[in-house]
């Protein structure tokens, strides 16, 4: 039985990669200086969509050489895209729509203001923004899955600045992922105080106050997330793509606690406890998957792990 089992999970462990194939979109590009065309290593690119989603998410461009990539659920909506960096002028491109099944090259040229292109002025070199430095190579780290290393480069980000919003919000994505709670509800706080990002931020809160404990505050927490958990579970799907259960499992949980009738989510966490042997969690997860959507399309995986389960 322990052999079938196991030959059971390594065939349905690919099962994350196809979640939402039908719809989901890939979109890989360069960010670059439009004047020198030198690649920009510490942009940020957010995209985000109204259409009834509310979907927003960051993708921060930390590579040497300023590349990128990042992959979105729901192909099927229009985006609206910004890409911001230090030194350079915002850009954006509203009403984005990607195309589904085939691969999305997108370049961004990012351009001084306008003052600092003026015919006389003179720029002298500035020394490298510690926060940022610190920022960007804890958004490396993070990439590459060393969540400790990163969390402890977010700690000298917000040390540096401490009104860099961005570094907060980081470093309470890195702390709920360790589960390093009053970390991560000091930073989330923090980052809401600056005019962080609401929905990110109140369901790590959510996560943080129910693990210590806190009922008022969590249920007070609740109130202010929205429906829509997609952002949450967008990220937990990159981890999942990568064998990363570990750091999937926390954003899933903060998927179903925004939306507590996210089916896939709980498919998805339910595979996660299932591959760790958490056999009663596995369970009740893939019952409560079929519940919500028995004739769903990882409704035949669910019930077969369940009768591995018994």
């Amino acid at each position: 039985m322990r052999k079938s089992l196991a030959v059971c999970l390594l065939a349905l462990a690919s099962f994350a990669t196809g979640a939402f194939a039908g719809e989901e979109v890939r979109v890989a590009g360069k960010v670059i200086d439009g004047a020198t065309k030198k690649p920009v290593t510490n942009a940020v690119i957010t995209v985000s969509s109204n259409q009834g989603l509310n979907y927003k998410a960051d993708f921060p461009v930390s590579k040497k050489d300023g590349t990128y990539g990042f992959m979105l659920l729901k192909g099927t909506l229009k985006y609206k895209v910004v890409v911001n960096a230090p030194g350079y002028a915002p850009y954006e491109e509203n009403d984005v729509k990607f195309k589904i099944g085939e691969p999305n090259a997108k370049d961004f040229e990012l351009l001084p203001p306008a003052a600092a292109t003026a015919p006389a002025a003179k720029v002298e070199a500035s020394k490298p923004d510690p926060a940022v430095t610190a920022f960007n190579e804890g958004a490396e780290l993070a990439n590459d899955g060393k969540t400790a290393e990163a969390l402890a480069k977010f700690d000298e980000a917000v040390a540096a600045n401490a009104k860099l919003t961005r570094g907060w919000e980081a470093r309470a994505k890195m702390a709920i992922r360790t589960k390093d709670w009053p970390k991560a509800i000091e930073s989330a706080n923090k980052a809401l105080e600056l005019g962080g990002d609401e929905e990110d931020m109140n369901s790590i809160l959510y996560d943080a106050y129910s693990a210590t404990g806190d009922k008022v505050k969590a249920a007070e927490v609740k109130k202010k997330m929205p429906a829509n958990a997609g952002a949450l579970y967008n990220d937990a799907v990159k981890f999942l793509n990568a064998n990363k259960d570990k750091d999937a499992e926390p954003l899933l949980k903060q998927a179903i606690a925004a939306d507590e009738k996210f089916a896939m989510a709980y498919f998805q966490l339910g595979m996660v406890y299932a591959r760790t042997n958490n056999v009663a969690d596995a369970k009740t997860n893939l019952k409560k998957y079929l519940e919500l959507d028995p004739k769903g399309a990882e409704a035949p995986t669910a019930k077969e792990m369940l009768n591995y389960l018994k």
